[in-house]
């Protein structure tokens, strides 16, 4: 049985007496895609805030286990010290440099992972030029495997919205995650530019062993790829189970999915 690799416990999140998030617990399991769904305003962003550390719960606790089984209490640590933990997160906008290349774009990805210090930046040691190159024969195999290779010299600024998601998520990769967490990866594409991402997080997290966290309005692509659904509102819990059981529930049809369930 797949052991939990996320644990929320508890979790409370208050903005100037406004409860964003009241207290929910919930595991993530390893390997498994994971989805948050919620109406506008249901708390999925600031959630989501909480587990990389951008926002410090008010109460609650927010677990992480790694690779050697070890459990990191996400509480305890700084917002750029979640990535090294094998955490990373895309954001419901776009995250490119719309001036440099794709494949400079991806190089950006492996920056906590470099070696290099400031005297081999200064200098363009031996060292540094190593370790660029291998990161950038990295960034070609990982864009090879999602068809994105073709693009790897264009700059970002003249490529399409759909190929911009799929570059932004190859770059997630560069950092060799365990924890991929989507914030609306969907958002602003189109049936069958959705219908290709599906399968493409289905095909990153088998490829690369990885698990998967999303919030999603596209009610199509969550129920189609997610193994666990946990439907919140008003950062309250309303329903966590398979997609089927979650989509069947009456309440979340009655705050989320609208009267019989239609997704």
């Amino acid at each position: 049985m797949a052991s939990n690799i996320l644990e929320l416990n508890n979790i409370k999140m208050q903005f100037s007496g406004v409860k964003a998030i009241d207290d929910l617990s919930f595991n993530v399991k390893e390997n498994e895609i994971f989805g948050l769904i919620g109406p506008n305003g249901a708390g999925k962003s600031t959630l989501f805030n909480c587990i990389t550390q951008f926002y410090k719960p008010t109460e609650g606790t927010v677990g992480y286990r790694d690779a050697s089984g070890t459990l990191h209490m996400l509480n305890e640590r700084k917002s750029h010290q979640i990535a090294k933990l094998g955490i990373v997160r895309t954001f419901q906008n776009l995250a490119l440099v719309p001036l440099l290349s794709v494949a400079d774009n991806m190089l950006i990805g492996a920056h906590i992972n470099y070696r290099s210090n400031l005297f081999d930046q200064l200098f363009n040691s031996k060292k540094l030029k190593q370790e660029e190159a291998a990161n950038r024969e990295k960034a070609a195999k990982i864009l090879d495997s999602m068809g994105l290779l073709p693009y790897q010299h264009m700059l970002v600024s003249g490529l399409s919205y759909g190929i911009l998601k799929k570059v932004e998520l190859a770059r997630t990769l560069m950092s060799n995650p365990r924890l991929v967490i989507l914030d609306e990866p969907a958002a602003g594409l189109n049936e069958s530019e959705t219908q290709e991402l599906a399968q493409t997080i289905k095909q990153l997290k088998n490829d690369y062993n990885l698990t998967v966290f999303l919030v999603e309005h596209d009610m199509n692509l969550v129920m189609g790829i997610c193994d666990t659904v946990c439907a919140i509102s008003f950062g309250k819990m309303l329903a966590i189970g398979k997609p089927s059981e979650v989509q069947n529930n009456p309440t979340v049809q009655a705050a989320y999915l609208g009267e019989g369930g239609d997704a």
